[in-house]
């Protein structure tokens, strides 16, 4: 190529990387050179490392070379106030005992519901735990030949009618009289069979019945010659049923029991003035306070039915006792629910062999008698005002009364329907 013309251009090889190229009659810098068999040969160029600047040349430059400052945080701005850099820990705090701090100044108010709750739960367990054990316990244990033992679970349930314990000004206020002696005006079986319904059956106090060691007498007059004692055998002799348990419930206990639930409703079909229980009610329903619901079951004279009439005012009267004290609201109200354990636990005594099984049983049984569960009625009664040697008396239907003893004896409480009145 020496016999080129002049003005042409002469080309040369691309030369390696940091050598000169002539290119047009021009000299290209190594920097441009590399850039150009970079893209010839499709590298990707280096990347510029980042140069730090010493404390003396960023001094020697133009502030237009130096950049902005750094923004000052304080000098930060929102809604027109300035914010504060967040402040830094106390020395040896670390975030976990932060959040413990937080966690610890929260426990003091769960603590308190968590303390007024177990407050709340030992005194609905202790309250009646210590009218149990404060309560009065009587013999109950007859002796000689008992039933055997039978299924399911059965109380005798007692209303007294005993003046003893009374002061005159509670004998005036209840309208009892002065009568002397211990006599029983209510007498109930409560059976709680192992399956099945339970069965509230009354006992007329007037029933004419053998009494061991007394020949032949009303029921109620057992309780005048032996106490519990005796009345236990009695029942347990005439019926072949056994007793599992025994609670007896005095006039004036009854009183403060109707008044601990803030009395109960009656619905007297007609007017009642009654002069021996010191009972006047006019006809309708109606609120009574335990004073006028005593005299309501006592009643008797001015019911032609007598005993049998009654019995069933006492049974209305317990179940809607029951039903009453039963309602979350007197159950939950700490002052009626305290008024309602010690005014059973003044008035109401227990047998020996009644455990807190048979209060249980008790409890249930009258729960489900007095919403209609469980069956209410009497034994049956073939003649409730035969001429005997103790005056007017009742005498038990002979077959039926056998036919419902041995539904209790055996636990089979099915079909108690036919006996309910």
């Amino acid at each position: 190529m020496s016999g080129a013309r002049r003005g042409t251009t002469r080309f040369a090889r691309p030369a390696a990387p940091g050598r000169l190229v002539r290119r047009a009659g021009g000299t290209l810098n190594d920097k441009r050179s590399q850039e150009d068999i970079n893209w010839l040969y499709r590298r990707e160029p280096e990347p510029e490392e980042t140069r730090v600047f010493t404390p003396e040349e960023v001094a020697r430059m133009n502030p237009s070379q130096r950049g902005p400052a750094p923004a000052d945080p304080s000098s930060f701005q929102y809604r027109g106030e300035p914010i504060q850099a967040p402040p830094t820990a106390a020395p040896g705090r670390t975030r976990r005992s932060r959040r413990s701090l937080r966690t610890k100044r929260r426990h003091p108010v769960r603590n308190f519901f968590l303390v007024l709750f177990l407050a709340w739960f030992a005194f609905m367990l202790g309250t009646p735990v210590f009218a149990w054990t404060a309560g009065t316990v009587v013999d109950t244990v007859p002796e000689g030949e008992r039933p055997a033992e039978q299924p399911g679970n059965t109380v005798l349930l007692v209303g007294s009618d005993a003046r003893d314990d009374l002061t005159p000004e509670e004998r005036s206020r209840l309208g009892t009289g002065s009568s002397e002696g211990r006599r029983t005006d209510t007498m109930m079986l409560l059976h709680t069979p192992p399956s099945g319904r339970a069965a509230l059956v009354s006992l007329p106090r007037d029933s004419y019945v053998p009494i061991p060691g007394h020949g032949s007498n009303k029921l109620n007059a057992a309780y005048s010659f032996g106490g519990a004692e005796l009345l236990v055998a009695t029942i347990e002799a005439n019926t072949g049923i056994r007793i599992d348990g025994y609670l007896e419930i005095g006039m004036l206990g009854l009183v403060d029991t109707v008044d601990a639930v803030g009395g109960i409703e009656v619905c007297p079909a007609e007017a009642i003035n009654d002069k021996d229980s010191h009972l006047e009610l006019q006809a309708g329903c109606q609120v009574v306070d335990g004073v006028t619901a005593l005299g309501y079951a006592r009643m008797r004279k001015q019911d032609p039915r007598g005993d049998l009439g009654r019995i069933e005012r006492q049974r209305e009267v317990i179940g809607k006792v029951v039903s009453k004290a039963a309602n979350p609201v007197h159950l939950l109200n700490p002052l009626t629910y305290w008024s309602l354990n010690m005014a059973v636990s003044n008035s109401v005594a227990r047998g020996e062999e009644t455990g807190p099984g048979q209060l249980f049983s008790v409890a249930t049984g009258f729960f489900s008698t007095a919403l209609g569960s469980g069956y209410s009625l009497t034994v049956p009664v073939s003649d409730p005002a035969a001429s005997t040697s103790a005056g007017s008396a009742v005498i038990w239907d002979e077959a039926a009364s056998e036919e419902l003893f041995e539904g209790i004896r055996t636990g089979q409480t099915d079909g108690f329907e036919k006996f309910e009145r």
